[in-house]
């Protein structure tokens, strides 16, 4: 079974029939297939706005100057951004509740070096992204990350 990135209800089924076809009795087959659905479920709350955990990690940015720089750059025409005028892009993802976020670009867990690390070079970790290069310095992409972490 070939399962596209983002299909959770399919890989659920997927991970209840394997185990089914493993266990060959009824009865342990359901209480089996429960307990894996419950523990896929638990571990789905982590990336929900409503349950999630924000991030705070510190960046050595200051989010009042990534709002500078973010504005500066005119991020919003790729990202939606709460916080920032006219930022209302479809080109990227949205930015809301970004502290929630278990991953960056799906790729990198969401970290402050990894943030730091994408919005200075989102190719090197992600070839062929739509994100462009923008050429921040160091500091510019430490308070655009500081910027992001007040996003909950």
């Amino acid at each position: 079974m070939t399962l596209q990135r983002g299909s959770s209800d399919a890989c659920r089924r997927h991970a209840v029939t394997r185990y089914c076809q493993r266990v060959r009795g009824s009865s342990r087959c359901a209480a089996g297939a429960v307990t894996v659905i419950v523990l896929l479920l638990a571990g789905c709350r982590g990336n929900n706005p409503e349950y999630g955990h924000a991030y705070a990690p510190p960046t050595g940015g200051d989010p009042a100057r990534g709002l500078a720089v973010i504005q500066s750059y005119d991020c919003g025409s790729c990202h939606t951004i709460p916080g920032v005028r006219g930022a209302h892009g479809l080109v990227g993802p949205p930015l809301l509740w970004f502290s929630r976020r278990t991953y960056i670009a799906g790729e990198l867990p969401n970290t402050a070096s990894n943030l730091v690390r994408w919005v200075q070079s989102p190719t090197s970790v992600e070839p062929g992204t739509a994100m462009p290069v923008l050429g921040l310095t160091d500091q510019q992409a430490r308070d655009v990350a500081a910027f992001l972490y007040t996003l909950r």
